[in-house]
């Protein structure tokens, strides 16, 4: 299972895109789980730069043949999601 930091914002989108996509791409190596899975439990502070992550390791985790679900969401984030109407593709039930 994947981690997201303490915060996401625009200022830290890169370092944590190129983050999370190498711990994909190791996790997809040395896993054999159907899905990817993103922990947000952690996630403190964020703007839509946060699912824009997220939508990149879906695309990522797709490209390797692997589902994808973000878990634990914060309820802003998943409100967040809602309003830009990509919920269905990202947020999973704790």
């Amino acid at each position: 299972m994947l981690l997201l930091p303490a915060t996401v914002t625009t200022r830290e989108a890169r370092d944590t895109q190129r983050m999370l996509s190498q711990a994909l791409q190791q996790e997809v190596k040395t896993q054999s789980e159907p899905t990817v899975t993103v922990d947000a439990s952690g996630l403190a502070q964020f703007d839509s730069a946060a699912l824009a992550v997220l939508l990149e390791c879906q695309r990522l985790a797709t490209a390797f043949g692997k589902g994808f679900a973000v878990r634990n969401a914060p309820v802003k984030l998943a409100e967040l999601a809602r309003l830009y109407g990509v919920d269905g593709l990202l947020l999973k039930a704790s």
